[in-house]
This record gives C-alpha cells, sequence and structure tokens, in this order.
C-alpha cells in the first residue's frame, strides 16, 4: 500500500510519523518548497512537531498535489476543514479513481456545510466505500513523544477498514474499527464546540466542579443529536466487541472512545487548541484576537456555525453548542451566555 499525506501540519505529522515509524513509503504535499528542503535536510518538519526526526529515506515530499494523489493508493487528507475545499479544487474530477481516502479532517467543510466524504461524491464521484475516517481521540503532541493512544478507524466496509488500521498499529498507537462513518464525523465536530465552551467555562474562572457537570451535559447533548439524526444508537455501556491479531471492531456506541473519550481529552486537555480558544474568549478576548493569538485553525469556530445551520433541519436540543455559536458569532457575551448555560445543566 501507497500511502499519500496532503498537509503537513500537526496532525498531517503525527500520522507520518506512525506510517513511516512501519517502514510504511509516503508521498507527502507541502505548500512551501522551503519547508520542504528543510525536511529533507534536517529531517523534521520546521513548522510542526519539530521534535519528530523522519527517515527521508521513507518519504517523497512534493508541492505537486496531483502527483502525490497519482503516486498513491491511499490518500490521506489532513489540511483543517476550512481549507479542504481550496485544496482539492482544480483537481482532476477523475483523480481519485480506485483510490481510497482516509479523513483526518476534525471538523465540516464551512464553505459548503458538507462533511468530506459528501464534497468527495459531488464533486469526484467518490463512493462511500472507499472513505474512511481517521479520528481520535488522539493528540498530535503525544503521538510526537510516543505516549499511548487510540485511533479509531471507521468506514461502511469491514474488511477493508480493517486492513487499512493496520497499518497505524505500532507500540504507542492502538487501533479500534467500526462502521460508523458519519456518526464518528459528526461526533468529531461536535466535540470541538464543546471544547471551546468547556474553555470559555475556565476562562471565566468556573471551577472543576462545574467543568465536570458542563462536559456530562455536553456528552447527552451529542449523543440527543445523533440519535435524533438517525446516525447511530447511541446506547451506553453496550459494546459488541470482536478481537482481531492488532485491533478491536465495537458496536457503534457514543460512550466509546471515538465519542465520550475524543470528547474528553478535547474538552480537559493542555494540548487541545479548541479549549485554548475557548479560554481566551472567556478572558475576554475577541473571536479576532483569538484567533490571531494562535497558530492553529480551532476547527469549533466554523463548526459551531455549520452545526447551528444543520440542526435548523434536525431539530435536536442544543443548548450548549447553540449558546456557544451565539457567544463566537451573534456576539452574546460569555458571561451572560454562561448564564444561560447554567440553567439548562442538570
Amino acid at each position: 500500500m501507497k500511502f499519500g499525506i496532503l498537509g503537513n501540519g500537526s496532525w498531517g505529522t503525527a500520522l507520518a510519523k506512525i506510517l513511516t515509524d512501519n517502514k510504511q513509503v509516503i508521498h507527502w504535499w507541502f505548500r512551501s518548497n522551503t519547508a520542504i528542503r528543510h525536511l529533507l535536510n534536517r529531517h523534521h518538519n520546521p513548522q510542526y512537531l519539530s521534535q519528530v526526526y523522519f527517515d527521508t529515506a521513507l518519504i517523497a515530499p512534493s508541492t505537486d498535489k496531483a502527483a502525490v494523489i497519482s503516486e498513491s493508493d491511499c490518500i490521506i487528507v489532513a489540511v483543517p476543514s476550512a481549507y479542504a475545499d481550496e485544496t482539492l479544487r482544480g483537481l482532476d474530477t477523475g483523480i481519485f479513481a480506485g483510490k481510497k481516502i482516509i479523513s483526518a479532517i476534525k471538523g465540516i467543510l464551512p464553505d459548503r456545510n458538507l462533511l468530506l466524504n459528501d464534497l468527495l461524491k459531488k464533486d469526484f464521484n467518490v463512493e462511500l466505500e472507499n472513505y474512511f475516517a481517521i479520528l481520535g481521540p488522539c493528540h498530535a503532541e503525544e503521538v510526537a513523544a510516543e505516549k499511548l493512544s487510540y485511533l479509531t478507524l471507521s468506514g461502511v466496509d469491514e474488511a477493508a477498514t480493517r486492513d487499512l488500521a493496520k497499518f497505524f498499529q505500532t507500540d504507542y498507537i492502538n487501533t479500534i474499527i467500526n462502521e460508523d462513518i458519519y456518526g464518528v464525523q459528526f461526533a468529531a465536530i461536535l466535540k470541538n464546540i464543546y471544547a471551546i465552551g468547556a474553555g470559555i467555562a475556565h476562562g471565566l474562572d468556573y471551577g472543576d466542579n462545574f467543568l465536570s457537570v458542563l462536559i456530562a451535559n455536553s456528552a447527552d447533548e451529542m449523543a440527543g443529536f445523533l440519535r435524533k439524526a438517525g446516525i447511530i444508537n447511541a446506547e451506553v455501556g453496550y459494546i459488541d466487541e470482536k478481537r482481531g491479531t492488532n485491533e478491536k471492531e465495537t458496536h457503534t456506541n457514543y460512550a466509546a472512545s471515538v465519542y465520550l473519550g475524543d470528547l474528553l481529552v478535547t474538552c480537559y486537555s493542555l494540548h487541545s487548541r479548541n479549549r485554548s480558544f475557548g479560554n481566551m474568549i472567556g478572558k475576554g478576548y475577541s473571536v479576532k484576537a483569538a484567533q490571531l493569538e494562535m497558530s492553529m485553525v480551532a476547527e469549533g469556530y466554523n463548526a459551531s456555525r455549520c452545526m447551528h445551520l444543520l440542526n435548523q433541519d434536525i431539530h435536536a436540543a442544543m443548548p450548549i453548542a447553540h449558546t456557544v455559536y451565539r457567544i463566537l458569532w451573534e456576539g452574546l457575551h460569555p458571561r451572560e451566555g454562561f448564564d444561560l448555560i447554567e440553567q439548562e445543566l442538570v
């Protein structure tokens, strides 16, 4: 299997580390020739996870994304959701024919309010059977430090998903598979919104007791959206476990690692850019000032608006996510917003 990676940010770099640690040759798309020269000469990405050193004999970097795709059997899309449409725009409509695509995007594409698989179907006629999503709970910084982490690979083709998962299994990565391709993607979008909320609460000087109740209610709210959207059976405590050689398969269940686990780590971890973004909003930064302060994209910002629009059709009860949207997009003062949230928590 020949892998290609589109994107050289922190998550793309972490996935490149995992694959090359498994001695996989990768074709890797960079925006900058300067970054490529730095990688080849000094063996690390100059901007992201610079402590990770690569065996460059296993890497074919290029600024030509069409060439990277052409040379690869499986393409990992690891650009921020806000730039995914731009990254793919202008490519030949048949370029993904016969290839597998793994989304490493943890957000919804804001310009068109679409998941990546829906954009690929519309623009490139990519069938869902050839599309997979790779998700956490897994911060890039902990992958770089080789701290034990869990990755979930989701796809509707169980055999193909299981085969792909093996390429990401290492001493420091355990892999899990499931078939809930829409559920895991929407859960990843929602957890970023709730993490901004958790960060706002921290910036407003709420304590751990309040935060635990906020996150518990966020988990319930997330499960309610997924259930009402008809995406998964959000049944707490039910796991249908099948063990393979290197991975587990779990029944779709929001309490599993890719649902509740990813929500928890994104809300609590100091590595979480969404929590950091929210913390600045809670401390009084404007949205623009917080964006300028951060060097990475907080996916939950655009996601809050996208999910607000999607929920106009779903009609799920989402007071926490809706209030985060109002704070970020409608100018609601964070203190006033959390006065409203306090009244909703149980």
